[in-house]
């Protein structure tokens, strides 16, 4: 933790609600250290969008033609191989498999208040993916990263992989190469409950603070239509930004809602889903107003690596996926039938 940090620490804990006193100091370092790419040890220890309408099955892929010039389907990936080629070469030769995780997100990747291991949907399929090509599920290092520095981390070779309720869309498959979807969610709206005045992504919004993640695809959306909300800092992205209304990781927009800092949250119901959970404050407003899908994103150029990642999720999405689902989501986003149903090109 950065020198100078703990004061807001302290603050921050106190003023939690709806927390347990370990679990609101965890969640308050959390806030501290996602402002940096953190490496972490090499752990060896509300309804999505349209659940139940991913496709014929979770073991059938679906070839599509995709267009040029076009991004019709910006989640069809390559086609599933285990072949090797130089992506997997080097993280053999390693010995590791990087992976950049979020450690903070309740119920897809934190680190357990009490056993101080990294848990969650996201941490167990990154384990998988280590096991098919390492031949143990903690060959794995794991790195925190910000939700604004997922690409900047690919870019740079701090980590083979993203595995972060990454969004796939159009934008991003020209600056990553993504898995094939492993899970659908959408955005919509985290407020407290006593904001009745707050019905969801709509009029009720304007004049209010609303929170996002810097390069989230919630900002995104409320760059398009933010019916008149207050959602960009002053000087925002520059050395002078304060983080308030755009932040660098998702967590940290729960903590400003808590504060009273901000009125509301526009995020991935997935995750927002697990944060009501923590805090029965907070409650997710109005439906989803997007559908989205969450991928596993490498490189672009390192296609032999997205090959495999899909190999794996072939098998994932029959057994796996579903003990996963149960053991993590099932309680907080509940009538899921089945991961979304692989696209190839």
């Amino acid at each position: 933790m950065p020198s100078g940090t703990y004061p807001l620490v302290r603050r921050t804990a106190r003023r939690f609600r709806g927390w347990g006193g370990v679990t609101a100091m965890a969640v308050a370092c959390g806030l501290t250290a996602s402002l940096t790419l953190l490496p972490l040890a090499h752990d060896g220890g509300a309804v999505a969008a349209a659940p139940g309408t991913h496709g014929p099955g979770p073991g059938v892929g679906t070839g599509v033609q995709i267009k040029a010039d076009t991004c019709e389907r910006p989640e069809a990936s390559l086609t599933p191989s285990s072949a090797d080629g130089p992506s997997i070469g080097a993280i053999k030769d390693r010995g590791k498999l990087v992976v950049g995780v979020d450690q903070s997100s309740y119920r897809w990747g934190y680190r357990n208040p009490e056993t101080r291991a990294l848990e969650g949907f996201d941490i167990d399929l990154a384990r998988a993916i280590a096991k098919s090509i390492l031949g143990s599920e903690d060959a794995v290092i794991f790195r925190a990263i910000p939700t604004n520095q997922r690409i900047a981390a690919l870019d740079s070779g701090k980590v083979d992989l993203v595995v972060r309720t990454m969004t796939i869309n159009c934008k991003r498959i020209q600056q990553v190469a993504f898995s094939t979807a492993y899970f659908q969610a959408g955005q919509q709206v985290l407020a407290p409950k006593l904001a009745r005045d707050i019905t969801g992504y709509d009029s009720s919004l304007r004049g209010k603070r609303v929170c996002t993640a810097e390069g989230s695809t919630a900002y995104e959306a409320l760059e398009e239509n933010s019916f008149g909300a207050l959602f960009k800092d002053e000087r925002d992205g520059t050395k002078d930004d304060k983080d308030l209304l755009t932040v660098p990781n998702q967590l940290d927009c729960l903590a400003r809602l808590q504060m009273g800092e901000v009125d509301a949250v526009v995020t991935d119901n997935a995750l927002a889903a697990g944060q009501a959970a923590q805090d029965p404050a907070v409650e997710l407003k109005g439906r989803p107003f997007t559908t989205e899908f969450y991928g596993v994103a490498a490189r672009l150029g390192n296609d032999d690596l997205i090959r495999r990642v899909n190999q794996v999720l072939v098998a994932y999405r029959n057994g796996p996926w579903q003990a996963a689902y149960k053991q993590w989501l099932q309680a907080d986003l509940p009538g899921i039938s089945g991961p979304p149903a692989p696209l190839y090109k």
